[in-house]
């Protein structure tokens, strides 16, 4: 499942700089079914819906160890108590100041549901404003194929 989870990523990011950075994300993700036609084909379906987030740390030097300790402290928590599946967090290694993350979610519903929770839940307002870090976010919404080792 490791070499699945690691392969998907590797993946997002081959796919970043080119045709797929020029043309939006389809606005639906997961199951087939609620996807496009020409999506359907390779789309499981029980799949469920995947966000991989990058968060560039861009100010002052230690922004980065910053977010990392707000992640380590509260983010995830807050995220998973509102619904969420926390598949991984990682630090980049060709760009230290860059934390990528991935979430797993039933269906485009169901992120729009822990998104909303996520933002008006207390706990986050008082950690953002205890790690306060100024980001660039790159966010990829995507489906798990009908042959991937992850669901």
């Amino acid at each position: 499942m490791k070499k699945s989870i690691l392969a998907a990523v590797a993946m997002a990011f081959a796919f970043a700089g080119t045709a797929q950075a020029q043309r939006p994300a389809p606005p639906p993700c997961g199951p087939a079914g609620q996807l496009s036609a020409d999506l359907n084909a390779n789309v499981g379906s029980s799949a469920r819906c995947f966000e991989l987030r990058m968060y560039t740390a861009t100010n002052a030097t230690g922004d980065i160890d910053m977010l990392h300790q707000r992640f380590r402290e509260q983010e995830v928590a807050i995220f998973e108590k509102h619904g969420a599946e926390v598949v991984a967090v990682w630090q980049r290694l060709d760009d230290p100041n860059t934390l990528v993350w991935m979430l797993a979610y039933r269906d485009r519903a169901h992120r729009t549901e822990v998104w909303a929770g996520f933002a008006a839940d207390p706990d986050w307002a008082a950690l953002r404003m205890k790690y306060d870090v100024s980001l660039t976010i790159e966010s990829y919404m995507m489906s798990s194929t009908n042959y991937s080792n992850l669901r």
